[in-house]
């Protein structure tokens, strides 16, 4: 990183070195410290940022990328975003494959970033031509010069955040950490996370956070795909329809799986107790922690620490959204109106 009296060069030498922030109040009730690793503090506000600049900068070293290539990747939103930051500040194209469940404000930004956007229908199979995973790599076949991340597939996924974020947080804990919540979609974010921290300490506690409607919970469990388990779900970037080969299932200690409409109520709490505002995969991740907390699994010495992978600016249209939240009927089961703080002067 080269900076001087924080005058950057760019962007990405922000990223990584992102801050733990105490959780004072949404998990008051339980034993133990609660810290948040707050991923939105990067320059594109998202853990993503991490693998991106990693995954491009190792391609680059190894001669893979080259000038004038196409930078072509699967996508929720975040790391689509990412790679579309970094594809600008070292001048390449940026073509991404995105499921139609990303947000619109997710899409926006991408196609803002300059990326090419090609949004594919969510409830299809892995192997369906029209998922987003065929589609990209469809598209790697047809362009010439073109590099396919691969997320889902990519061990420097993983190694981002061996050399990143769990270094990071067994400094900022001195190493006094207990417990690591995190969600789970491409498995990167915690397995190299968790690999960095159980060299450390192999006694702390891993905890993968999964939705209702995905397969890894069982396949943690069993080691068996079961396509039952698949049905659509509202929670974007967590939970998967297939295994992906970024994810350490070894070095995970257990699956806690959360519903859309309490991870959905969670995130707008983090935004109203904690002064956090932080997107739906944060508020799945602190759901999951407040289920722990409820079944007993925490001491009053723990350090437990949760990571809030992205801003909350990305979901305006959905769980920021009244509207949206009424639409999903999610204001129906728990006893919540919506809140009128807006008021017209005439």
């Amino acid at each position: 990183m080269k900076h001087r009296n924080q005058v950057f060069d760019n962007v990405l030498d922000l990223v990584g070195n992102t801050p733990l922030i105490k959780l004072n109040k949404v998990a008051s009730k339980f034993k133990g410290q609660f810290y948040a690793k707050v991923e939105s503090f990067n320059p594109g506000q998202s853990s993503k940022d991490r693998i991106a600049t990693y995954i491009i900068e190792e391609a680059e070293r190894k001669g893979i990328l080259t000038p004038g290539s196409t930078i072509i990747e699967t996508t929720s939103g975040n790391t689509g975003f990412s790679i579309a930051m970094v594809s600008i500040i070292k001048g390449y194209d940026c073509v991404l494959a995105v499921s139609s469940k990303s947000s619109a404000d997710k899409i926006d930004m991408l196609k803002t970033m300059g990326a090419k956007v090609y949004v594919c229908p969510a409830h299809v199979s892995a192997d369906d031509p029209r998922s987003y995973y065929e589609v990209a790599k469809r598209l790697h076949s047809e362009m010439k010069g073109s590099v396919y991340i691969n997320q889902y597939f990519n061990q420097l996924n993983i190694d981002a955040h061996y050399k990143s974020t769990g270094p990071e947080i067994w400094k900022q804990t001195e190493g006094k950490i207990t417990h690591l919540v995190a969600c789970s979609g491409t498995g990167g974010t915690i397995s190299g996370t968790a690999k960095y921290l159980k060299e450390q300490n192999p006694n702390i506690k891993v905890i993968g956070v999964d939705a209702f409607g995905s397969v890894l919970k069982k396949y943690h469990e069993t080691k068996e795909f079961d396509e039952k388990e698949i049905y659509p779900y509202r929670i974007e970037g967590l939970g998967k329809n297939l295994i992906p080969g970024a994810t350490d299932f070894d070095i995970i200690d257990e699956f806690v799986k959360v519903t859309d409409e309490e991870s959905a109520h969670t995130a707008r709490e983090l935004a109203r107790t904690e002064g956090l505002f932080v997107g739906y995969t944060s508020g799945a991740a602190t759901q999951a922690l407040k289920q722990l907390g409820e079944q007993g699994m925490f001491k009053k010495d723990d350090n437990v620490v949760v990571i809030f992978p992205d801003h909350g600016s990305r979901y305006m249209s959905k769980v920021y959204s009244d509207k949206w939240m009424q639409e999903q009927g999610f204001f129906d089961s728990i006893n919540e109106a919506t809140v009128k703080n807006i008021e017209y002067i005439k």
